[in-house]
């Protein structure tokens, strides 16, 4: 028979049965080593352990060895191999941790056949679920050191959106302007931005990124760093871009087709006059439009529609004008704020929003608590948020100047 890779240890203090049976599994083909007692066997263990074992010794011995090598995390079968007379010596045996029994000596070699044709097959299965499992470690190691720094990118990637986000509770050209914004994963998908143009006018806008995650991320430090390049621009006089809503969202469009990601941005922008007191605006597809409320007057959601941008090669948008003659609160939102108001329809969220700005909800911080999103641990989608108002609220910082390009992204 051709050789095995199998090895087989016999332990027996009856030389001669331990002669024949060495000699009839050498003839099978399997490596054999044959000792008179375990402490003569010891040092094969260390060296190279077997893959079964043949013993000829009491159950308290058994015991032992088996538990030795169970606790080794050893899958090495113990055959007890014997000549008692009794059944119940041999329930000892196998009690004790004997996989199978063999009685001495041995005149049915198919018996035989059959006990080593069982092991082996424990014996393979048992090698395969370990090569199984190392494997799986491996590869469970790798996934925890790919979520490791996947994280850490992530930690790091939100710490740059956090910088690109404007101050909060901001006094520009007489507004009080604040933000909220909640992503639903480390990196948001929404961003705004609001900032001074001239001692007279001021632009505020919000943009949802399709997706979520990284590239959506992207997008988000590509409209900073257009808002950047167009403000200065417009210090250097070499483009005036950024006084026109519909001029904003061109640049916007033209700068996403060209990264080629195959995303697009929901956006609204808006630039308010303090002389006219009037806010021309427009629509890039963004839903829900804002909502404006006046002192001691009426709420409503403003009008407009427009295409979405970063999908058209020339699209056109329609600027709108809303005047701005009394004290009045504006609000811009994400579509977030719709997934975490419960309500039957879109027509009845979007009725609560209304009437939450109309009863009074005029802050970042009374609408946060009135729709709880503090207590939302897991967000169906990014929530952004942003107030500007001509009612002074407590805290806001003075703008005096148009934001400057330091600590910002480097733009062309």
């Amino acid at each position: 028979m051709a050789a095995r890779t199998e090895r087989i240890l016999i332990i027996d203090p009856d030389e001669r049965a331990r002669a024949d049976l060495d000699r009839y599994l050498v003839s099978r083909g399997f490596y054999v080593h044959g000792y008179a007692d375990i402490g003569s066997a010891r040092s094969l263990f260390d060296d190279q352990p077997p893959d079964l074992i043949f013993a000829d010794l009491p159950p308290e011995a058994i015991n032992d060895l088996t538990t030795r090598l169970s606790l080794e995390g050893s899958f090495i079968p113990l055959v007890a191999y014997s000549d008692v007379t009794t059944a119940s010596e041999v329930i000892s045996a196998l009690r004790a941790g004997a996989a199978d029994f063999v009685l001495k000596p041995c005149t049915e070699m198919g018996s035989l056949e059959d006990v080593l044709g069982r092991l082996f097959d424990r014996v393979r299965v048992n090698r395969l679920n370990q090569l199984y499992r190392r494997e799986l470690e491996e590869a469970n190691n790798d996934l925890r050191e790919g979520i490791s720094e996947l994280r850490a990118d992530q930690r790091a990637g939100r710490k740059v959106q956090l910088k690109m986000l404007p101050d909060h509770l901001q006094s520009i050209n007489g507004l009080a302007v604040d933000h909220l914004i909640k992503p639903s994963l480390y990196l948001s998908g929404d961003f705004l931005d609001y900032f001074k143009i001239s001692d007279d006018q001021t632009l505020v806008y919000i943009a949802d990124v399709s997706g979520h995650g990284a590239s959506s991320a992207f997008v988000t430090v590509l409209l900073k760093n257009l808002t950047n390049r167009l403000q200065r621009n417009l210090r250097r006089g070499s483009s005036d871009d950024i006084l026109y809503p519909e001029r904003f969202l061109q640049r916007i469009n033209s700068e996403l087709l060209d990264t080629g990601l195959g995303k697009h941005v929901t956006v609204f922008v808006g630039i308010i006059c303090r002389s006219t007191r009037t806010m021309k605006y427009a629509v890039g597809a963004h839903f829900p439009m804002p909502l404006i409320s006046f002192m001691g007057g009426e709420t409503w959601f403003l009008e407009g529609s427009g295409l979405p941008v970063g999908l058209f090669e020339d699209p056109e948008w329609e600027i709108y004008e809303v005047p701005l003659t009394a004290p009045f609160h504006l609000f811009l939102f994400s579509d977030g704020i719709l997934e975490v108001i419960k309500a039957k329809n879109l027509d009845e969220k979007e009725q609560q929003l209304l009437e939450l700005v109309s009863g009074g909800r005029h802050t970042i911080a009374s609408l946060n608590e009135a729709l709880n999103l503090d207590e939302i641990t897991e967000l169906p989608d990014d929530i952004a948020i942003v107030s500007v108002t001509d009612v002074p609220l407590a805290g806001a910082t003075e703008t005096d100047a148009p934001a400057t390009d330091a600590g910002k992204p480097a733009g062309a």
